[in-house]
């Protein structure tokens, strides 16, 4: 691709043209699945829309897609296990516990921002948040399992709340359309 004086959607046209047969091809290797990869390979270019890159080369802008493909999948895996794990929960509770579906999308919606948040997060502070939380350790034995002193415990709770905070900030600041359709009713 070449660097000249086109305007960015021009380029990212023209990059679209080039690429996305082939990186859609790459993701369906994969993933195994058509239809995943055709959304994936869509959301890779979308992002290029929202921040636009130029390329000085082929292998360059592949490189760069092949990336973005490759952290697109590992997304794609890591909000269907938490899918599955709060499927292998549901399906454990009686049917007369079953929370409305309404209700099921939020959970999941809420688990999987509290993942990304977690993932963010130094393992330490992830796993002292999910022990005391999560798991109602106080904040001495959580520090007993994870070996650190209960201050640090302290630390890493208010370190992980950090997070929560402007996690939530940021999602009132600019609601995502799979967020809104959720809240309106």
């Amino acid at each position: 691709m070449s660097t000249a004086s086109n305007t960015p959607h021009s380029d990212i046209a023209s990059l679209y043209l080039s690429h996305h047969g082939w990186l859609q091809g790459w993701l369906r290797k994969r993933l195994g699945n058509a239809l995943d990869a055709a959304d994936l390979a869509q959301d890779a270019f979308v992002r290029l829309l929202v921040t636009p890159r130029h390329f000085g080369t082929v292998p360059e802008a592949r490189v760069y897609l092949r990336t973005m493909a490759n952290g697109l999948c590992i997304d794609l895996w890591r909000r269907r296990e938490v899918e599955q794990a709060w499927l292998d929960t549901l399906a454990a509770q009686p049917e007369a516990l079953q929370p409305s579906a309404e209700h099921q999308a939020m959970v999941l919606q809420a688990l999987q921002e509290i993942d990304q948040m977690l993932r963010r997060l130094p393992p330490k502070a992830a796993r002292a948040f999910v022990l005391v939380m999560a798991c109602r350790m106080t904040h001495q034995e959580a520090a007993t399992e994870l070996g650190v002193s209960s201050r640090m415990v302290g630390s890493y709770i208010a370190q992980a709340m950090l997070h929560c905070m402007q996690l939530e900030a940021r999602k009132l600041a600019s609601p995502e359309p799979a967020a809104a359709w959720m809240t309106a009713s």
